[in-house]
């Protein structure tokens, strides 16, 4: 199944979700069949996707609870992504270090990303909040619950 085909069985769900700002990550999982924990991790793992048999769907995600709430929320977002599009390719678990390196192959995680960015700053957001008059990246960030770098990268300023 193409990448594009496995993110449309999951668009309408994460639409539902794109309404209001933040978009609430953690529900979002829980609606696809995810558990999420917040846990003390080993190393520098920011967080991990790993197959759970007490999940809907039979996976699960766990993040850094010492990190950022806006670093937890990408990481989650993250975490989805790799769900939807590689869930295939890991065998039992899987884990990102802080620079969101897996060991799975640079363009998945580049995938990743780009699904996480999607989910919690779609463009209908950004838009819905700069016709309220929220426009600086500063608040677009602060209102989306998102890093100032992550805000930077999607709106194509140089970080």
């Amino acid at each position: 199944m193409a990448v594009l085909e496995h993110v449309a069985d999951y668009s309408d769900v994460i639409r539902g979700f794109q309404i209001e700002t933040p978009v609430n990550v953690v529900s979002l999982a829980k609606k696809m069949g995810l558990r999420v924990f917040s846990e003390s991790l080993p190393g520098n793992v920011s967080g991990k996707l790993y197959r759970d048999d007490g999940s809907a769907s039979g996976w699960s995600i766990s993040v850094r609870s010492g990190e950022p709430v806006t670093r937890q929320r990408f990481t989650i977002a993250h975490e989805i992504g790799h769900f939807v599009l590689h869930k295939d390719l890991i065998n039992g678990s899987l884990q990102d270090d802080a620079f969101y390196r897996s060991g799975l192959a640079h363009w998945q995680e580049t995938e990743a990303n780009e699904f996480a960015a999607n989910v919690l700053m779609p463009w209908s957001l950004i838009k819905k909040l700069t016709d309220e008059g929220v426009i600086t990246p500063n608040d677009l960030a602060a209102r989306l619950q998102v890093s100032q770098v992550a805000m930077n990268i999607r709106l194509g300023i140089p970080t």
